[in-house]
């Protein structure tokens, strides 16, 4: 079951944490970009898995960067790095469609359900549940993560946590001189559109395999859901069959 309570969230085990630690060792000092990070939550999570990693948290709404300064105090978490931008294919001004709202007979929970759609394309209300609202459109900056990783002197990113519904692979777009330097990237595919102009599932996969990615995890409830995918650049096939597929042949026997 979801955790509903914030503090509960962030000190539980990211779901990724065991698919993650076959790829890199705790003690690693990675690079992470966590894009569309909302709280912080994931950040957070992935900076107990590796204390000594580099973490650029995106996040383009004000009242969501407040929390994630919050947190990152609260949690001692200073190897974790704000940066107050939307990411896109462009660099310059853009539409943030801001979302909110609250399913009925949640009020006790510790946690905002509508501040998380929030999307730089503009919503379909007829696919997307009543509670959630997108009463206001606010102006945001944007960067490309080809600009942003060259400002740093990043040339190689080991794992990417991408949560922008709907606006991928304009962040892929952004990204295409630096993809081959990605090593591994995590994000949410879904088979029913909820923005428009949304890529659906399949265009995502094309897009991946088209740019030497493995996909290696797809977790789907209903026609939403996240799939992980692996550089092959970094990562062969032996070593994807022996570290993932062999696991998943294995646990489908034991279901």
């Amino acid at each position: 079951m979801p955790k509903y309570n914030r503090e509960e969230y962030i000190l539980e085990d990211s779901p990724l944490k065991k698919d993650l630690l076959k790829l890199f060792r705790s003690e690693d000092e990675i690079n992470i970009l966590d894009i569309g990070g909302c709280e912080g939550e994931e950040s957070l999570r992935y900076s107990r898995i590796f204390p000594f990693s580099k973490i650029f948290i995106f996040e383009p709404l004000p009242n969501n960067q407040k929390i994630i300064i919050e947190n990152i105090q609260k949690y001692c978490a200073d190897r974790i790095e704000l940066v107050a931008k939307a990411v896109s294919d462009f660099n310059g001004v853009t539409d943030l469609y801001v979302s909110s709202g609250q399913p009925e007979g949640t009020e006790q929970f510790d946690w905002d359900f509508g501040n998380k759609s929030s999307s730089l394309l503009k919503p379909m209300a007829d696919n997307n549940p009543k509670w959630l609202l997108f009463k206001e459109k606010i102006q945001v900056e944007t960067t490309t993560l080809e600009t942003f990783l060259t400002s740093k002197s990043v040339n190689e990113i080991d794992f990417v946590h991408m949560d922008v519904q709907g606006a991928e692979l304009q962040v892929l777009c952004g990204a295409m001189n630096f993809l081959k330097n990605f090593k591994s990237i995590w994000l949410e595919v879904t088979d029913l559109a909820l923005y428009k102009e949304q890529p659906i599932r399949n265009e995502i996969e094309s897009f991946m395999k088209a740019n030497g990615f493995d996909l290696v995890k797809t977790q789907m409830t209903g026609p939403f859901g996240d799939q992980f995918y692996l550089n092959k650049r970094f990562f062969n096939d032996f070593f994807i069959f022996r570290k993932f597929r062999l696991c998943e042949k294995f646990n489908q026997l034991l279901r």
